[in-house]
């Protein structure tokens, strides 16, 4: 099953650049065996200055009708890393064409867009910049796959 990171804004070179490349990297080599990957990144910019509700009408056209879709909203569910990895595997299982996450701009994501989600996930109560959500977003990828495969980088 392929994963799709949709998200409003350019990542720059950095830090956090390297590290989503890193943990995407990790993930790619770590989830193929197990029907997960690869992971891609599309980036998109409102230019146009329309917050939310102009971000939202590319976040749906980019969004493919056929996936699965998991938003990222601070209004969302939290979900420890294990369950986390538990539903990767099982939206896996049930044979989507691709799995996208969704990560919105400054202002959130506009309800349309909550309303195309299938899970809404929360990264906490904390609100976190994007360009750390995306971070966190690879990481936890990472860690799901590690936990699915048995590998030793969970740690309980």
């Amino acid at each position: 099953m392929r994963l799709r990171v949709i998200a409003i804004g350019r990542l720059r070179n950095g830090p956090e650049k390297e590290l989503i490349e890193d943990y995407i990297a990790r993930f790619n080599r770590t989830g193929r065996p197990l029907g997960l990957g690869p992971v891609e990144f599309t980036e998109l910019e409102d230019k146009k200055g329309g917050g939310k509700f102009g971000e939202a009408a590319l976040l749906t056209k980019a969004i493919p009708a056929a996936a699965t879709v998991i938003v990222l909203d601070e209004h969302g569910q939290p979900q420890s890393s294990t369950d986390f990895a538990q539903n990767l595997s099982r939206i896996r299982d049930q044979a989507p064409s691709e799995l996208v996450f969704v990560i919105g701009g400054a202002d959130g994501l506009a309800p349309v867009v909550l309303a195309r989600a299938d899970i809404q996930l929360s990264f906490g109560q904390m609100v976190w910049p994007h360009m750390l959500a995306r971070v966190m977003l690879t990481e936890q990828l990472y860690r799901s796959v590690s936990i699915l495969a048995g590998g030793p980088y969970h740690r309980v």
